[in-house]
């Protein structure tokens, strides 16, 4: 991913001083905030001024046309041209060009007061590298957060992510948030939309940064034109990308209820039909059994396979239970499963064959063969599955450049 930081203008103020001594950088995407953009401006440099550090208000600009640019130059800020569009490439660029040890980042739309800055900055001298605001905690200005946000939208990614990344956050999309600039790049961050916020906390969570949240409030943003987010949209982005980044939830834990309740069904109905308030259970439901069997394990190696890749690729951090299992259990030891699975199958197939021999090669009874064939070819599936999976991880595994 390249981003073309381009034409960027200087004030030589107080504020804008050598990278090595600048403490704070506040950062603002922007696209079309011409409305607002001089306000925002205003109030970061009074923050910077009353907290008496070393600091800069850089503007990300993500292809404005109504003069933002210019807006923010004539106020001394920063200005960083980035020409990739999207959200998240805007905050990229931004960071990228920041020269402040810490970084505050907010909408440039006014909905968040820039005067109020202190208590990140004090949460970022005090050790910690993500500092969320929470806007359930500080207050949101009525009509400032739309219904579906504020009772569906924000709760539920919320309440995923905490569940999924153990995440300390209870306002993810939150806009105002400051963190080490050192710390945010060690992420790699790599989204280009708005899903960018919630990959911000979800690899810090990860990477087991010290992440903590102060109240902040929400007022009803000052632009006559509709917000850049598109609820239904960017709702499903943020999801998306919670559920990639978590192949527990998304593949390991779905599979594995498929294989425990496709085992059970299956025990119970291998010695024989079962009634259940009058209806009869018998190989039709057997055959459902094996098959969510065979789903939830291919579910499972889904699990492993995203695991390994998203390792090997540097989206996720190294997890030592993995590295442990795959100490022990090589390319070798899935073929030995694999074969003895499959061998088990063919061996029960020879054996129902016995009965089919039994009568000549006649009609059987579909009732008490089926209890014979369908765990056979579900044991040659598993079988054929598990040593084709192991030469596949195999390649996943592999050391590359």
């Amino acid at each position: 991913m390249n981003w073309i930081l381009e034409g960027h203008k200087e004030a030589q103020t107080p504020q804008t001083v050598s990278e090595g001594r600048t403490e704070l950088s506040v950062l603002m995407p922007c696209l079309n905030e011409a409305e607002t953009l001089a306000t925002c401006i205003r109030k970061a440099q009074k923050a910077i001024d009353d907290l008496g550090v070393v600091g800069e208000v850089i503007i990300a600009d993500n292809g404005s046309t109504d003069g933002s640019p210019e807006i923010a130059a004539s106020l001394g800020a920063r200005v960083i041209h980035v020409a990739e569009k999207g959200y998240g490439s805007a905050l990229l660029g931004g960071i990228k060009a920041a020269r402040g040890k810490y970084i505050i980042m907010g909408d440039a739309d006014d909905s968040y007061d820039f005067t109020k800055l202190d208590p990140f900055l004090e949460k970022l001298r005090a050790g910690y590298d993500l500092v969320m605001g929470n806007r359930f905690k500080g207050g949101i200005a009525p009509q400032a957060m739309p219904p579906l946000h504020r009772y569906l939208g924000n709760p539920v990614l919320t309440g995923i992510g905490r569940l999924f990344f153990k995440s300390p956050c209870g306002d993810f999309h939150c806009g105002l948030r400051g963190f080490s600039k050192a710390a945010i790049q060690r992420l790699d961050l790599r989204t280009t939309g708005m899903e960018f916020a919630s990959e911000t906390v979800v690899k810090a969570s990860l990477h087991g940064l010290r992440i903590t949240e102060v109240p902040t409030t929400l007022s009803i943003d000052g632009r006559s034109r509709p917000p850049h987010l598109r609820s239904w949209r960017d709702g499903w982005r943020h999801l998306r990308f919670l559920l990639l980044y978590s192949p527990r939830w998304l593949f390991l834990y779905p599979g594995l209820f498929l294989m425990l309740l496709g085992a059970l069904v299956s025990g119970w109905l291998l010695v024989g039909p079962r009634v259940v308030e009058g209806v009869t259970l018998d190989v039709h439901t057997l055959l459902y059994a094996a098959v969510a069997i065979i789903i939830g394990y291919q579910t499972v190696i889904f699990a492993i396979f995203t695991k390994v890749f998203a390792i090997t690729e540097g989206l996720l951090p190294e997890d030592p239970r993995l590295t442990t299992l795959f100490r022990h259990i090589k390319l070798e030891i899935g073929i030995i499963a694999g074969s003895l699975l499959f061998v088990g199958g063919i061996a029960l197939s020879v054996y129902a064959l016995s009965f089919w021999s039994a009568t000549s090669f006649g009609p059987l009874d579909p009732s008490r063969t089926l209890r014979l064939v369908i765990p056979a070819a579900t044991l040659i599936t598993l079988g054929l599955q598990t040593m084709l999976s192991s030469f596949f991880l195999s390649i996943l595994g592999l050391k590359r450049r």
